[in-house]
């Protein structure tokens, strides 16, 4: 299927597909549901080895699990640091990273 013949089906302009493809645009819940169905494959086939990066503990590219923020104690440090004010937040941001740079 080409790009022009699976925009017809989605109800868009190729060139909409083609910043899909190139990762140039992200693609919504909706529209992935679109193009599975023009395409004739359940929603799932995009996310196939998923269930298998997950049980390994697998990296997001950054050396920490890719599901970081379902760590509670994570997500509550994100929620402090964003409650600080923007220029303590820019202290502690440089600090730590001159902290994780030595260790």
């Amino acid at each position: 299927m080409t790009q022009q013949q699976l925009a017809g089906k989605v109800g868009i302009k190729f060139q909409q597909i083609q910043k899909y493809e190139t990762g140039m645009n992200r693609i919504s819940a909706s529209r992935l549901w679109d193009i599975a169905d023009a395409l004739n494959v359940d929603v799932r086939f995009f996310f196939e080895g998923i269930d298998d990066a997950i049980d390994t503990g697998a990296m997001n590219g950054h050396g920490v699990p890719g599901d970081i923020l379902a760590d509670k104690e994570a997500l509550e440090l994100v929620r402090s640091y964003y409650a600080m004010p923007e220029m303590q937040r820019r202290r502690l941001f440089e600090l730590a990273r001159v902290m994780s740079d030595v260790a």
